[in-house]
């Protein structure tokens, strides 16, 4: 069409909407899209599509859906200018459109079938012009696959549809009624508003604000949320429905927002707000109300963590502490549980602004075998593969999750230690158990590579929960005289494998976990 009609349609010194420059195109990878709520004469929705360096627009009277089921009416109108992707604001009456205009959605999209833009371009003209037009949208509301049918009543009538994927929902999408930029509804713009591109800007100290997926019930916010946790896997892999995370070596912590009002606290409950008060903070400068799932770490110069320097902390108070947020639960009376992870994430990310301790975890998708390689050439410990269409279950270790290490590791309840010998002090050994079906069992005793301080405070740390009775129910090997104490101290074990009487061969103790309940202590050969 050109933009001709567009011209001569408006009265542009009247009306804050942009005027035609030269052709304009998206120099991305892919093309963009917006979809603008308009309040005229009649509501509706105008779906716009860069091709051909122009917006190619459709009316929606009754608005897009995400249930294959339905079809609606789109009448093609005329080309918009590229800069209109951005316009958000009032047309004073007397002008042609006259009414607020708000963006909806938008965001990304492109053909299907295309290995690049420049192809997919090509496809989606061929379609245009053959009246069956097929692409797929990547918006914060619209995702998936649709397509433009023509329909044959007219020059200008087609049907928008929505292609079954897992995209699909039978809720209504048109009840988040917000501008993806503003926030504001149709209705809550003014003619003093803001007129003309749409720009936002996100700081530490303004408020985040995202439209929430379809499917999200309302809720009260919870509270004492249990972590969902991962199974362990051997090896990595590659596939393209999961995610793949760093491994972060620090404190598994939830942390429930209530604007200013902050909980944070470990996996197994205990309150880390104190511990880590200056996370919490951040976290209150954040002023929304969320439930969020993450690691507190303290990372070295190159990012890498640094699992004593955390433990140190509460004392030292010295090393670059960050809450890594991987996940969240509950959003602005909404409960997100039951939501795709992918979905999960992309509202995460567009919600948490720039902040020197609140950061963002990360992910690749596809290619774990990679990501794992380069995570252990850097020292990290591992990694987490999640698929991406996981729901988040509170409490349950699923086999959705998986957590890869690079080294084996058990996570092991110090039942007792020994005494020590030649010029050592404090202790020889600890003695090693593992719940095995609800009963606790030895699994092996650990002594090397202790340095002299990590002796005296694992001592002070064992020695006030000394028993005189044997915590196991069959005694365990050993000729040295032995120190019970109550089963409750967990801490992980490094070790080379297992011995056909499923012990850990040199086992290596790495550190306290004061954060696991004993009962976490499961034993996994």
């Amino acid at each position: 069409m050109g933009l001709k009609e567009y011209r001569q349609k408006r009265a542009l010194e009247k009306t804050p909407e942009p005027g035609p420059g030269s052709l304009q195109t998206n120099e991305g990878r892919y093309l963009a899209f917006v979809v603008h709520k308009h309040a005229s004469r009649r509501l509706h929705y105008d779906l716009r599509l860069e091709m051909d360096g122009v917006l190619k627009s459709f009316a929606v009277p009754k608005g897009p859906s995400l249930d294959p089921t339905v079809k609606r009416l789109a009448v093609h109108v005329e080309d918009h200018p590229f800069e209109y992707k951005d316009f958000e604001g009032v047309i004073p009456a007397g002008n042609y459109g006259a009414g607020r205009v708000i963006i909806w959605d938008r965001g990304l999209y492109g053909s299907p079938f295309a290995k690049d833009k420049h192809e997919g371009e090509e496809l989606l003209l061929k379609g245009l012009r053959k009246g069956d037009l097929k692409f797929v949208l990547a918006g914060s509301k619209l995702k998936g696959e649709f397509a433009l049918v023509k329909t044959g009543w007219d020059d200008k009538s087609w049907l928008l549809l929505k292609k079954k994927d897992r995209y699909t929902v039978a809720d209504d999408i048109l009840a988040q009624d917000r501008s993806v930029v503003s926030n504001k509804t149709v209705d809550e713009l003014s003619e003093e508003s803001p007129a003309g591109p749409a720009k936002r800007t996100v700081t530490a100290a303004q408020k985040p604000v995202a439209n929430i997926p379809a499917g999200a019930p309302v809720r009260p916010l919870p509270h004492g949320i249990e972590p969902m946790l991962a199974e362990a896997a051997q090896k990595p892999f590659n596939h393209a429905d999961w995610l793949f995370e760093v491994k972060w070596d620090g404190y598994r912590a939830i942390a429930e927002l209530d604007k200013g009002n902050i909980a944070l606290y470990s996996r197994n409950g205990i309150s880390l707000v104190k511990k880590f008060a200056p996370v919490v903070e951040s976290l209150q400068k954040l002023g929304m109300q969320a439930v969020l799932d993450g690691e507190v770490v303290i990372a070295d110069h190159s990012g890498k963590p640094d699992f004593q320097k955390l433990q140190d902390y509460p004392k030292s108070k010295s090393g670059r502490l960050l809450y890594y947020v991987f996940d969240i639960l509950y959003y602005r009376g909404r409960d997100l549980t039951g939501l795709p992870l992918v979905q999960r994430k992309e509202l995460l990310k567009s919600i948490l602004p720039p902040d020197e301790r609140i950061k963002y975890s990360e992910h690749i998708r596809k290619d774990g075998v990679s990501f794992f390689s380069a995570a252990k050439q850097k020292g990290i410990e591992g990694i987490v593969a999640k698929h991406s269409l996981s729901t988040y279950k509170p409490g349950t270790r699923s086999k959705q999750w998986l957590k890869i290490k690079n080294r084996i590791t058990q996570d092991c309840v110090i039942a007792g230690f020994t005494e020590p010998r030649g010029a050592r002090r404090y202790l020889g050994s600890i003695v090693l158990g593992a719940y095995d079906k609800g009963a606790f069992v030895y699994i092996g005793h650990s002594g090397g590579a202790f340095a002299a301080q990590t002796l005296k405070t694992m001592y002070e740390k064992l020695r006030p929960l000394a028993r005189k009775t044997c915590p196991f129910k069959t005694m365990p090997p050993g000729e040295s005289p032995t120190t019970w104490i109550r089963p409750v101290m967990v801490c992980e074990v490094a070790f080379a494998g297992w011995t056909k009487e499923m012990l850990m061969r040199q086992p290596r103790f790495l550190r306290f976990r004061d954060d696991k309940k004993p009962n976490e202590a499961v034993f996994a050969p």
